[in-house]
């Protein structure tokens, strides 16, 4: 287990993933300060938007630990980061402190036993789908390198438009294998959807 400072917001960081941040909040603004005095890791931890209240740090919500790449201080003392999205966690327990910000008992999520050796031709599969779907749309952009030793799955779901609870419901599964049946899903749709460009 590991205490992390909590960044709670209405979006989603996959490991491996890139993401801008403006932090603007005093409690953030301290959060931040903190991180780039230390590791410069924090927890990026998904809110419903709509939801109402304060959030409730359950045991068990799943988020990314995010590290911070890029940092660009404002002069009115806000700030833009860059972080990369790292493992995945999960609250063990909530913590009381004087920060601004919250913190938690946090450990990592693994994947459930998967033989790693015999993913290569399932991720591969994926990706040629994926590509597919890019060939489909008009003005696609061209198709983003794809690490195929690695997992796949967060790799696709960070170049993907679908929603946020979709997206957090992707993070918190156990296996490469049911992330890709899960994205598999959707590019059969789009490629069912959307019209063929040589048409």
């Amino acid at each position: 287990m590991r205490r992390l400072p909590l960044f709670v917001l209405p979006t989603v960081l996959f490991p491996g993933a890139h993401m801008p941040l403006h932090i603007f909040e005093p409690r953030y603004r301290q959060m931040a300060a903190r991180c780039l005095e230390t590791d410069k890791l924090f927890g990026l931890l998904y809110r419903n938007a709509a939801a109402a209240g304060e959030y409730s740090f359950d045991e068990g919500g799943t988020g990314c630990i995010a590290q911070i790449d890029q940092f660009q201080p404002l002069p009115d003392g806000r700030s833009l980061v860059v972080v990369i999205g790292l493992e995945r966690f999960t609250v063990v327990d909530g913590i009381e402190s004087e920060s601004l910000y919250h913190e938690a008992l946090v450990e990592d999520l693994e994947d459930d036993g998967e033989r790693l050796y015999e993913m290569a031709a399932r991720r591969r599969a994926s990706v040629n789908l994926f590509a597919a779907v890019l060939e489909r749309l008009r003005g696609a952009p061209r198709a983003p390198a794809v690490d195929t030793s690695r997992d796949v799955s967060f790799q696709l779901a960070a170049a993907m438009e679908v929603n946020t609870p979709w997206q957090q419901a992707l993070l918190e599964m156990r296996t490469e294998r049911k992330r890709l049946e899960a994205i598999d899903a959707i590019l059969r749709e789009s490629l069912t959807d959307t019209p063929d460009s040589s048409e």
